[in-house]
């Protein structure tokens, strides 16, 4: 497994914590500064206006202070001459004797705002003809008179209203704003974390090599230093079986070999057991069989994709001999192996891809009884280099063909031999080319059909 460089393991591990608050703040700071300054302008300009139409409104009502007033009492209107816009404040006066109103505006009530008024001067919020009304109360020192302003509150509701139209436009674009550069600095943030996961999603059998911790964040280390574990314990794990089927394997070799001969002889000796030897001499043939995929298997388990040594492959003299290999064993049990190759040239590994085949006419042959077809073709489809082995022979139920390839696994009740590891030994090789492996229905919607779609031109 790969070590860390020198050093970097060393250097201190950064807080993911501190930076995602560091970052998120920082920003809020800095787009709240910027918001409030876009309140203040916002709120400056509303503030001008009022207090504007405020001297706007002082300037009318002295005008209407200094002219004669109506038989009615109604001072003159105090309103732009030039017939322009309503106020803001829209402030109404009336001015009180004995609770008696002498002079008011036209928007004034006919009776005084407030009645009953102790100190000089100060505020009230009385409601006059169903309506509330803000009112300000002063009285000259005699205390024979007295002057009040009123407003209705509806009139101050609408100020906050042209505020709050002013400015929600302005903080709904600094709330995106301040979304969208969250959502930024949180994905800059969380860049490390992303890596880490992806680097761990893509262990393999084949890929033991341990996660680096140099510069990951002090909050994923605990998680990062237990994956290393982990995988330093597979790996020995995997390391231990791998070497323990191979010698096992290289062992039980010379000793099969050596009882294979010593049962030939044996029959020779004594042909009056011809047929319990006969049967111990399959027995000793499956063995060998067994210990030979074992051997296949350890070979290619420490294998990695980029290993291989591909070439181009002549496809049709590879399935000549194939055919010329089982000709005779097909013939024995009645069954009509054909082959059709419509593609020149492959890049594969040679010796890995006739297992492959191998393996797959075997299994055909070894399930299809007697007068049954067993098909290869290589052709183009989709674009890309397929070749099929299939079959019509009592096939494989949906459940038993996602198992097909675990090893030692055998579908029940088909009454044949094996090792249950044959198709192990092609998924494994597959898997090292780079190869789609599929399982469907056969010829003619019968049996069982196996598709090896090799990679496009240039794909690994």
């Amino acid at each position: 497994m790969a070590a860390e460089p020198a050093g970097m393991a060393d250097a201190p591990p950064w807080s993911l914590r501190r930076r995602l608050l560091a970052a998120i703040v920082s920003a809020s700071i800095v787009l709240w500064l910027a918001s409030l300054g876009i309140v203040t302008v916002i709120s400056w300009q509303e503030t001008n206006e009022v207090f504007d139409d405020a001297l706007e409104e002082s300037g009318y009502m002295l005008m209407a202070a200094t002219t004669d007033w109506d038989e009615r009492g109604l001072l003159a209107q105090a309103r732009p001459p030039d017939g322009g816009p309503g106020r803001k404040v829209d402030m109404q006066y009336q001015i009180v004797a004995d609770g008696r109103v002498l002079q008011r505006t036209e928007g004034a009530p006919l009776r005084p705002f407030v009645l009953g008024f102790d100190d000089r001067d100060g505020f009230a919020d009385p409601e006059v003809d169903g309506n509330r009304w803000r009112v300000f109360v002063v009285r000259d020192e005699a205390r024979r008179f007295e002057v009040q302003v009123g407003q209705e509150h509806e009139k101050r509701f609408e100020i906050l209203e042209e505020l709050a139209e002013s400015l929600w436009l302005p903080v709904l674009g600094v709330l995106v704003l301040l979304a969208l550069v969250c959502w930024i600095l949180t994905g800059r943030v969380l860049k490390p974390l992303r890596r880490t996961a992806s680097a761990m999603a893509a262990k393999t059998p084949d890929d033991l090599a341990l996660v680096p911790t140099a510069g990951q964040p002090r909050e994923l280390l605990p998680i990062v230093q237990a994956l290393n574990g982990v995988l330093g314990r597979l790996d020995a794990a995997l390391q231990a079986e791998r070497r323990f089927t191979a010698d096992a394997a290289h062992e039980l070799r010379t000793p099969l070999a050596g009882l294979h001969m010593h049962v030939q002889l044996l029959q020779r000796q004594h042909p009056d057991l011809a047929a319990p030897f006969q049967k111990l001499r399959q027995d000793i043939a499956r063995m060998t069989a067994l210990v030979d995929s074992l051997l296949t298997l350890a070979r290619l388990d420490p294998l990695a994709r980029e290993q291989l040594v591909r070439q181009p492959v002549a496809l049709a003299p590879l399935l000549e001999r194939l055919l010329a290999a089982y000709a005779q064993e097909a013939a024995q049990r009645g069954i009509a192996l054909g082959v059709r190759c419509e593609l020149d040239v492959v890049e594969a590994d040679p010796q890995m891809l006739e297992i492959v085949l191998r393996n797959l006419v075997d299994n055909a042959l070894r399930y299809c009884p007697a007068g049954s077809r067993v098909e290869i073709v290589a052709a183009r489809h989709a674009g890309r280099d397929r070749i099929v082995v299939r079959d019509d022979g009592p096939g494989v139920d949906d459940a038993s063909r996602t198992r097909l390839t675990e090893r030692f696994f055998r579908v029940l009740g088909q009454g044949q031999g094996g090792s249950g590891l044959g198709l192990s030994i092609v998924k494994r090789i597959v898997d090292l080319h780079g190869i789609e492996l599929a399982f469907g229905s056969g010829l003619d919607g019968r049996g069982l059909g196996v598709s090896l779609d090799l990679p496009r031109s240039g794909a690994s």
